[in-house]
């Protein structure tokens, strides 16, 4: 596990980015952390990172964004919302989870059973003794 001490939204895009740059294909990422922590920001750094210009917004109310137009395909999941882990396999999770593309999954915890061993887990900290944008990332 890395540790990475990000002092706002600049640092988080700046990790999520150079993370993206190197990614391979069928990369799934899962992250972790409590609303407002910088999940959303952190995958748009991913999406600079894969060469993405579209703007990422989190996929709150449709669970899926799908971002193209990089050297590979991003699809950007928000599993907030979700009741049952189930209603992922309805909208065809395991097509994008091992497609050739992406996967960036907030909340991921509420999908855990589906996931594979091998995903690369994230989780994003707010640290409110060291200011309110500070964030604690663990790879």
């Amino acid at each position: 596990m890395e540790i990475y001490e990000s002092s706002g939204y600049e640092d988080t895009l700046a990790l999520g980015r150079k993370l993206g740059e190197s990614l391979p294909a069928g990369s799934i990422i899962t992250l972790e952390g409590e609303l407002g922590a910088g999940k959303t920001v952190f995958t748009k750094g991913v999406a600079l990172g894969l060469g993405i210009d579209e703007t990422v917004t989190s996929p709150t109310f449709t669970l899926l964004a799908v971002y193209e137009g990089g050297r590979l395909p991003l699809y950007h999941f928000d599993v907030y919302r979700i009741e049952e882990p189930e209603e992922m396999l309805e909208v065809g999770l395991d097509e994008y989870l091992y497609g050739d593309g992406i996967c960036v999954i907030e909340w991921a915890e509420r999908i855990e059973e589906l996931l594979p061993a091998d995903c690369l887990r994230i989780s994003i900290e707010k640290d409110m003794t060291k200011g309110g944008d500070y964030r604690r990332i663990r790879i």
